[in-house]
């Protein structure tokens, strides 16, 4: 699914063979979970292949590294250089693309002497599919931000993604929405979540969930877009009244939620502030036409 024996990765400054590349069984980030990642999209737009937000991205990566004590020197350029080398060398246009930093061999706790860089990329279509979202709360939380640095995207902060996402998938439910550890809206496991109420945009403020590049996308398309948006603290109760909602993340992109609990929203998804936002969003990443103001 992601590679064949003609894939190239790009790893440690060098292009191999997905099929002839190796790993130390005893790296820490194996046993621990101790490394970094990304998740970053390349879209064929009119004036070629295009990786959306790829400085952003790096320079995420760069500091999830650093938040976590990962030694990590690579510049943001040459890491944006390696993507497009590596698209071109795979024949790649539209693809998914994920930078891994991890460890060298080490079983103690201690932080690393050495990492290493991986990149690869494969084409994938978006990580939720196109049909609205049938969701369920879940019974587990996302951490709390004392417990963790929230911001850093590191691989093994995904454990809790993957308990909540199968426990919805097991229960029937396409995807779980998660509270922080206080009872409040947080996110999904993968992707950030906005709800409309009477013409207004509401998203959990950062603090308690990961401050995705595509949530600020979504803010920024708002803006342009004469939407006005509330950030704050709200429990999951609010979702009862709401219009409707919708999550938005790199692999996602922006994809309608039908209901909470079987709870349906009422406001068609045509009609919505999310399905403006999703074809400004599908627009912006195409750089196929100019986001314009719905107040002219």
């Amino acid at each position: 699914m992601y590679y064949n024996n003609n894939t190239l990765i790009y790893l440690d400054g060098k292009f191999v063979k997905a099929s002839e590349a190796t790993t130390d069984l005893y790296c820490q980030t194996l046993h621990y979970g101790y490394g970094v990642f990304e998740g970053i999209r390349a879209y064929a737009t009119e004036t070629g292949t295009r990786v959306f937000k790829a400085k952003e991205h790096y320079n995420r990566l760069k500091n999830s590294a650093a938040l976590i004590n990962i030694p990590f020197d690579y510049s943001t350029q040459e890491l944006v250089d390696a993507t497009y080398e590596l698209l071109e060398k795979n024949n790649l246009n539209d693809a998914y693309v994920r930078p891994l930093v991890f460890c060298d061999p080490n079983m103690s706790l201690a932080r690393p002497n050495n990492v290493s860089i991986m990149i690869c990329a494969w084409e994938w279509g978006a990580y939720l599919g196109d049909k609205r979202l049938r969701l369920t709360v879940s019974s587990y939380c996302r951490p709390h931000p004392r417990s963790i640095k929230i911001e850093a995207k590191v691989c093994g902060h995904y454990v809790n993604s993957i308990l909540a996402t199968n426990e919805a998938k097991d229960k029937g439910f396409d995807e779980a929405l998660l509270l922080d550890s206080d009872g409040y809206l947080a996110e999904g496991p993968g992707a950030n979540l906005f709800f409309e109420k009477n013409g207004v945009l509401f998203t959990p403020q950062l603090g308690n969930i990961l401050p995705g590049i595509t949530r600020a996308t979504v803010l920024e398309l708002a803006e342009k877009l004469g939407v006005e948006v509330k950030q704050g603290l709200y429990k999951p109760e609010v979702l009862v009244s709401a219009d409707s909602a919708f999550f938005c993340g790199t692999a996602a992109e922006v994809i309608g939620i039908e209901s909470v609990d079987e709870r349906k929203f009422p406001k068609s998804w045509n009609e919505s502030l999310g399905r403006k936002l999703q074809e400004a969003y599908s627009r912006l990443i195409r750089n196929s036409e100019k986001i314009l103001s719905t107040t002219h």
